[in-house]
C-alpha cells in the first residue's frame, strides 16, 4: 500500500540521519523488515486499515458530490468543475498524509524503544524491495513487532 512504502522510507531515511549524527566509536546496527512490521504488527494494520477505509469513503464523497453539483448545475463551467474535482482530491490527499504521518509516528516511537533497549545507535529496513546488506546487524523486526502489540 502506499502508506506502507512511505513509512519504510521515512524511516530508514530517519535512522540513518541518526546514524551519521552519532559520532565515533563502535557503532551498533539492527535491521528491520518493514514489510513485515507493516503486516504482523496489529497497530499498524489497524491504521493501515482505517486508513484506507477513509480515504474510500473520502473518495466515495467526493464523487458523489461533484455528481449534485453537477445535476444542481448542469451548465457548470469546466472551470468550476474542475475546481470541486481539485477540492476532493485536496481532502483525499490531506487524509493520505494524515495517516501517512500516524503511520510514522507510530513506527518512529516503536524503533526508538527497540533501539533504546538494544542500544542500537541505527536501525536500517532491509526490504525485498530495498534489501540492505549490513554485516553484523541485529535483528530487530520481532521487537519492534512486539512494541506495536
Amino acid at each position: 500500500m502506499k502508506l506502507r512504502k512511505k513509512t519504510a522510507a521515512a524511516m530508514i531515511m530517519a535512522l540513518l540521519c541518526a546514524t551519521l549524527a552519532s559520532g565515533c566509536g563502535q557503532t551498533k546496527i539492527g535491521y528491520i523488515d518493514g514489510e513485515r512490521v507493516s503486516k504482523e504488527a496489529p497497530q499498524i494494520n489497524s491504521l493501515i486499515e482505517e486508513g484506507n477505509q477513509k480515504i474510500e469513503e473520502a473518495q466515495t464523497q467526493a464523487s458523489q458530490d461533484l455528481q449534485k453539483k453537477m445535476q444542481e448545475n448542469p451548465n457548470m463551467s469546466q472551470e468550476d468543475l474542475q475546481k470541486a474535482q481539485m477540492d476532493g482530491q485536496r481532502k483525499i490527499q490531506g487524509l493520505n498524509q494524515s495517516y501517512s504521518l500516524q503511520l510514522r509516528q507510530k513506527m518512529d516511537v516503536a524503533l526508538a524503544a527497540v533501539s533504546k533497549n538494544k542500544k542500537l545507535d541505527a536501525v536500517v529496513n532491509n526490504s525485498t524491495d530495498q534489501p540492505v546488506a549490513v554485516t553484523g546487524a541485529v535483528d530487530v523486526t520481532d521487537d519492534v513487532i512486539a512494541q506495536l502489540q
